[in-house]
Formats: C-alpha cells, sequence, structure tokens
C-alpha cells in the first residue's frame, strides 16, 4: 500500500465532507512517534458518516468486502491502494474518542491527519485483545510501546478505565508500575 497515494486521495474528501474521524492501529502509532510496521489504514469514524464514507471510498475503486454494526472493510483491486478499515463510533465511548483526536502532521508536514491520542489508542487495543484472544501478545506490544514513549505523560487514570471495563486491573496496575515514574 502506498500511504502517501491514498491518504492524498481520502484526507481531501474527509474534510470536504466533514467526516468526523481518527486514525487509529499501526500507521497511527507511527504518527504518534512510536514506529510500527503496518500494512493498511485503519480509521474510526462518527456511523453517522458512513454513508458518506461509503461513497468516497467508492469514488475511489475500492469495494466494501465486509461490513456489520461495528466495523467496515474496504479493499482496492489495485495492490497500491490497499485496505482499509473503519470502526464505527457510536457508543459515548467512541464518540469521546473521536472528539479527543487531535491533528497531526505526517510525511514531513505535507498533510495534517486526525489522530486518536494515545490513551483511546490504547483503550481500543485493549478491547481488541479482550474480544480476541489471538491478539493479545500484538496489542500488549503496542500498548506497551506507547507506554513507554509517553509514560507519565499519559492520562492513566483514562487507562485504567479502559482496562477496567475489560476486567483487566490487575495487568493495569503491574503496567503503571512498569511505566509511570512520576517525578
Amino acid at each position: 500500500m502506498d500511504f502517501h497515494a491514498v491518504l492524498e486521495l481520502i484526507l481531501k474528501d474527509f474534510q470536504r465532507g466533514n467526516i468526523r474521524y481518527g486514525l487509529i492501529g499501526g500507521f497511527a502509532l507511527g504518527a504518534l512517534g512510536v514506529s510500527r510496521a503496518t500494512i493498511d489504514l485503519d480509521f474510526l469514524i462518527n456511523k453517522e458518516d458512513l454513508g458518506k464514507v461509503d461513497a468516497i471510498m467508492k469514488s475511489h475503486a475500492y469495494e466494501c468486502v465486509y461490513k456489520s454494526e461495528n466495523v467496515s472493510q474496504y479493499v482496492s483491486a489495485l495492490k497500491i491502494f490497499g485496505e482499509i478499515d473503519f470502526l464505527h463510533a457510536f457508543r459515548k465511548i467512541s464518540l469521546g474518542m473521536l472528539e479527543r483526536a487531535q491533528e497531526k502532521d505526517i510525511f514531513e508536514g505535507r498533510f495534517k491527519i486526525r489522530v486518536l491520542i494515545p490513551e483511546d489508542i490504547i483503550g481500543l487495543k485493549i478491547q481488541s485483545l479482550a474480544n480476541n484472544p489471538a491478539r493479545i501478545q500484538r496489542e500488549y506490544l503496542d500498548i506497551e510501546a506507547l507506554m513507554g514513549h509517553f509514560g507519565e505523560n499519559l492520562n492513566w487514570g483514562l487507562i485504567e478505565e479502559y482496562f477496567s471495563l475489560f476486567q483487566l486491573k490487575e495487568k493495569f496496575i503491574e503496567l503503571k508500575a512498569k511505566y509511570y515514574h512520576a517525578k
């Protein structure tokens, strides 16, 4: 996937369509300064914008190969455009994540993109590992990379809420002891 080409296509359309979105996943980690290889793009979008997003994706020759209440997956026949996944925000927690998303420069400032804050990316990763035990190792690696990078600058109270939501309080205590070093 050519991330530059894909983002050049869709970010202008997202802005024109007033799409409420936030970048998540591996590319988001990179935008936050945490290196991580990735092969696709992942976004959290307001579910009310789903129709507009579908039209944007189809206008760029993407095909919707999967759609449920919670996620949509689009794939291009052209390898250069690859796969883009969308999580649908409609609950209070995920809508709050979209509100907290922050604009970041990518590609040496050539693009601006809204990215979820690290705490909210951690929250989504906790949800992912709770929903799919096969992802536990990968998600904890990303969580620890974010915690190691941002340390005491994180909102540990928000992170604790996410861990508690999935009955993972002991894991939270372990990770906070490892990565939170108050001055």
